[in-house]
């Protein structure tokens, strides 16, 4: 890694000279709101951010929690170990750790030299990867686990790939756009990640997983590729009739396996074009509800204020040129 930035990601922060100091516990206060020790997207990233990134603090030991967003540390000196429910993982310098949100773990005190680096990000994010990465495969997998919310399915990947230099690269390259932002680097970022997916493809044998249910993945990937391909026109019947399933076993099957029912995944889909749309052409905001799905105007604007807080027009003016899609 670059000295210079290297240097940037060893500074001591204020959490960990407190610990230094003599504090002997995590400020929950934090991380999260509540009783229990989730921590909050909503306290990790600035409003409106998919994501984020801080480095992991060091000396103290992180207790048993979990996330309601993906985690990706990536060890860019020394070693970070994990317990994963119940399983030790030691992540060491050059590699990566992908958590689903909802996994149970807890860290050990890492010492000064130990520097782990914490991507905060919300599924959202991860669009332009899905599109990049096939399907059939451990990633496509982790993918759609990423929706889930059964918080008994903890899934995580562990990649051994410090000896690839490209990837090495892009996780270079994605710290420092999250460090110093210059612009444009919502959609670059995004690009980033899917290029770091297409290179981590080619280094299954590297790689040590904890992903249930592969059947109820390969369903709900279809699903999530008929929509991303179909979000337009996109049908439950024509869907059921592609997939050779019952409309109640596959609906069930997507509720129990996202959190959402297939309408609110393609309104998910739409909205996410829409606002796409929005930020980055001149389009009239009808010709953009036309060219989404929506035949009821009066429909898309008020699922669309319900969302973002604000008509079209006003998100438009507000986030134009930011070339960063924000659900």
């Amino acid at each position: 890694m670059e000295q210079n930035l290297l240097h940037t990601l060893e500074q001591i922060t204020e959490e960990e000279q407190e610990i230094l100091n003599g504090s002997r516990e995590v400020k929950k206060a934090i991380y999260t709101t509540g009783s229990g020790f989730t921590i909050d997207s909503r306290k990790m990233l600035e409003s409106g951010n998919v994501i984020a990134l801080r480095t992991h603090t060091r000396f103290i030991r992180f207790p048993l929690h979990t996330h309601n967003y993906v985690e990706l540390m990536y060890v860019c000196k020394g070693s970070i170990t994990h317990i994963i429910e119940g399983k030790k993982v030691v992540v060491d310098k050059g590699e990566l750790l992908f958590l689903n949100q909802h996994t149970t773990h807890e860290i050990l005190p890492a010492g000064i030299d130990d520097i782990g680096i914490n991507f905060i990000i919300l599924p959202e994010f991860f669009d332009v990867t899905f599109s990049m990465v096939g399907r059939d495969n451990v990633l496509a997998n982790f993918l759609v686990g990423m929706l889930k919310h059964d918080s008994s399915q903890g899934q995580y990947l562990h990649f051994k790939v410090s000896d690839s230099l490209q990837i090495q690269n892009l996780m270079e390259n994605m710290i420092h756009s999250l460090i110093h932002r210059q612009g444009n680097e919502g959609r670059i970022n995004q690009t980033t990640m899917g290029l770091l997916f297409l290179h981590l493809l080619n280094e299954t044998r590297h790689i040590e997983e904890s992903m249930p249910n592969q059947y109820e993945n390969m369903i709900l990937m279809s699903t999530l590729r008929y929509i991303e391909q179909n979000y337009t026109t996109a049908s439950l019947t024509e869907l059921c009739d592609n997939l050779n399933q019952s409309i109640y076993s596959l609906s069930r099957l997507i509720k129990s396996g996202t959190g959402f029912n297939f309408k609110e995944l393609l309104q998910r889909k739409r909205m996410n074009k829409a606002v796409e749309l929005l930020c980055d052409t001149a389009l009239p905001v009808d010709d953009i509800i036309n060219a989404v799905g929506y035949e009821n105007n009066s429909y898309f604007y008020r699922k669309f204020k319900e969302r973002y807080g604000m008509t079209p027009r006003d998100y438009r003016l507000l986030h134009r040129g930011e070339q960063l899609i924000r659900l």
